[in-house]
């Protein structure tokens, strides 16, 4: 049995922050090597396309984490496929946000977080891919609040349409999602799935609270009506104490438009991020 290992590069954040995601290798490595080179260790967690367990490397002693895929396409020959990876930790941004007891984040440690969220996005976006389930429980915090998306089981690179049944979580969803016709800009649907991450970080809970399809269209509905972009807006409790270009931040990323929302990179390059 073989594993495909990729091997990321590892540069320093800028200006020393360690909170800034590292910029990404433009040429991963692609190694491979035997699975029997892992000691597994317990299960880490598990979903739909797979189990993820902590290993150790027996060759350097290494902790990795190693994810078996149930459903891959490969030779018979192969048998099973495994993904070898950085170990980063078991803790996610739900865990961070709960802990803290419903106790928001300040507009820096939002705009922190968010910087780098929106870095990994803009990424995925430029490699012609879409994550499509994008949620605290699916971001990773390693040590120096660095955070890693993971969880990748409903990202794609195709073009509509989509599936016509409902992809990813209900609270996460873009409205153009719940019609069930497949056709959106998936890309468009992670920068909303990223506004919702931003309103819980500033609030310190869930951003919307409903039980079904139904019920959620009627809190997008609402939330429509508050206008996020506005100083005088209700919506999420009044966010009192964000800056106005933090609300514009927020309003972009949340804009009910797919055509009008703001891009990952069109929000790395808003003044929210770029002055002091």
């Amino acid at each position: 049995m073989a594993a495909a290992v990729a091997m990321a590069c590892k540069r320093p954040a800028p200006d020393g922050d360690a909170c800034s995601a590292a910029a990404p290798c433009k040429k991963p490595r692609l190694l491979f090597t035997s699975i029997f080179n892992y000691e597994r260790m317990e299960t880490l967690g598990a979903g739909t396309y797979g189990v993820v367990y902590r290993a150790r490397d027996r060759r350097t002693g290494e902790t990795v984490a190693v994810k078996w895929l149930r459903d891959v396409a490969a030779n018979p020959s192969n048998w099973d496929m495994f993904l070898v990876m950085e170990f980063v930790g078991t803790r996610s941004l739900r865990d961070l946000i709960v802990g803290r007891a419903r106790r928001p984040f300040s507009e820096a440690e939002t705009r922190a977080l968010m910087r780098q969220l929106l870095a990994g996005v803009r990424t995925m976006h430029a490699a012609g891919m879409a994550h499509r389930d994008i949620k605290p429980g699916n971001i990773l915090v390693g040590p120096g609040c660095a955070l890693k998306i993971c969880d990748f089981g409903m990202a794609t690179t195709a073009a509509p349409p989509y599936e016509r049944f409902m992809v990813g979580t209900l609270h996460y969803n873009a409205p153009e999602q719940l019609t069930g016709k497949g056709q959106y800009n998936a890309q468009a649907v992670d920068t909303w799935a990223l506004g919702c991450v931003m309103a819980e970080l500033l609030t310190g809970g869930p951003a919307f609270t409903s039980k079904t399809v139904e019920e959620h269209l009627l809190e997008l509905s609402e939330l429509r009506d508050y206008d996020v972009g506005s100083k005088d807006s209700l919506a999420f409790g009044g966010l009192p104490g964000l800056s106005p270009a933090g609300r514009e931040v927020l309003a972009g990323l949340l804009a009910f438009c797919d055509d009008e929302r703001m891009t990952a990179e069109a929000a790395l390059e808003h003044r929210w991020f770029t002055e002091d």
